[in-house]
């Protein structure tokens, strides 16, 4: 029996994915720390390892784990990266024994994209679809620029066809999914099948190419800075995973003009930090926010609770090519205090700052509120802003609100994120209380 095994990388909103079938295996698109797919092999030996296209958000492990285990690194025709590999053409089946791949060339997310197609005994059984066709959505066509989006996105419509005509009970395995930043509009689950799809999938029911591009492309939301560089190193060969250890360093011996990223609570951060350091509490987002608002030219230092804060924080920045860290400084708190707020209400008056997503505030926003996405800020508050006056930070969970009240404090402003309450709750809050 077929067994394919999905992998969650919940901070990039990625699935990678390990089939085995009859004492062989088959690595469909896994990130750079691969070894923790190759544990699951019990015994088979892996064939192939299948990238269904050269990757925005993050840096592959299909090069290094071909190489560890000796299996066939396959990669679209098109993509002609600078390393050794077996090309994927179009409806050219790779056999072995019971077991086939077919790749169906899918272009639309990028250009040379291929989802593979698994056929056992002659019978398709599962689908591996990439950012072609997602649960719910299918993958963006812009993140090549806009110039090229309207190419892709009409590549895309087509793509999305050849997928929907294969059998109804064929399993489908996408890459890109719910979280992720290259779903054109919000994934639904993990997995899905073709019949349901087709069934329910606002993608799949334009009645024409026109008004699903014009869908496409319309209401696209920001993306990480990093992604621009990480089609380049996953072109020219991803290296291999780097140490998740760094150099622990003291508090006194930092330059002042050196990048803090402080990854401790947003508590912790309030009860005293380094001056202009940026607050971005871990959890699975780390890395991406990290990659999005830090400069990735400038090594910088973290600041952890401890050893295992520490080793996460190195495996995220891996993911997505951060490589180079000038050290670590565990559990110290610098000199400088500030607020964080645990309410279910703001002062009256007082202003709330939205930081959520262009897309989160279309849905939902309120005339009393200013609104400025959390990567805005880089450059500042917004001009409505009263800087003398307290700002009071909300989002949707309290963790974009951490990170944007660190940015905001850069420009001198006394921000407070609010960690337990949303936008809707102050402002139901605020309406209740006026009663």
């Amino acid at each position: 029996m077929i067994e394919v095994l999905s992998f969650r990388t919940e901070g990039l909103g990625d699935s990678s994915y390990l089939v085995k079938y009859d004492g062989r295996a088959v690595l469909v698109d896994p990130q750079r720390d691969f070894e923790r797919f190759l544990d699951h092999l019990a015994g088979a030996e892996l064939r192939w390892v299948l990238e269904t296209h050269l990757h925005n958000d993050y840096v592959s492990g299909g090069l290094s784990a071909a190489r560890v285990t000796g299996a066939e690194l396959v990669l679209p025709a098109s993509a002609a990266p600078a390393f050794r590999h077996t090309p994927a053409f179009h409806g050219e089946d790779l056999v072995d024994g019971p077991l086939a791949i077919r790749p169906l060339h899918t272009p639309g997310h990028t250009p040379e994209h291929t989802s593979y197609l698994l056929v056992v005994e002659g019978r398709p059984e599962a689908v591996f679809s990439g950012g072609s066709l997602l649960v719910g959505s299918a993958g963006r066509s812009d993140l090549l620029g806009m110039q090229r989006a309207e190419s892709l996105a009409r590549l895309q419509y087509r793509s999305l066809r050849r997928l929907a005509s294969l059998p109804a009970e064929t399993g489908l395995y996408p890459t890109h999914g719910a979280g992720s930043f290259c779903t054109a509009s919000a994934a639904g689950g993990h997995t899905s099948t073709i019949g349901a799809e087709v069934g329910s999938n606002p993608a799949l029911a334009h009645p024409d190419e026109d008004s699903f591009v014009a869908a496409h492309l319309e209401d696209l939301q920001p993306y990480p800075r990093y992604y621009a560089r990480m089609g380049g190193i996953n072109l020219a060969g991803p290296p291999p995973m780097p140490s998740l250890v760094a150099k622990r360093l003291e508090p006194d011996a930092i330059d002042p003009s050196t990048p803090v990223i402080d990854a401790r609570s947003a508590d912790d951060y309030a009860s005293g930090h380094f001056p202009g350091s940026l607050n971005i509490p871990m959890s699975h987002q780390f890395g991406t926010w990290f990659g999005w608002l830090v400069p990735l030219d400038e090594p910088a230092v973290l600041v952890v609770s401890d050893a295992d804060q520490a080793r996460e924080a190195l495996l995220q920045l891996a993911r997505i090519g951060i490589d180079e860290i000038l050290g670590v400084i565990v559990g110290e708190a610098g000199p400088v205090a500030s607020r964080t707020s645990r309410v279910w209400e703001v002062p009256e008056g007082a202003q709330i700052l939205d930081v959520r997503s262009p897309g989160e505030h279309a849905v939902f926003s309120a005339p009393e509120t200013f609104h400025a996405y959390v990567p805005d800020l880089l450059d500042g508050p917004p001009s409505e802003i009263d800087q003398a006056e307290p700002v009071y930070v909300a989002c949707a969970s309290g963790y974009r609100s951490a990170i944007a009240a660190s940015l905001l404090r850069r420009h001198g402003i006394d921000a407070i994120p609010v960690l337990e309450a949303s936008v809707t709750d102050l402002l139901n809050r605020r309406h209740d209380s006026a009663v």
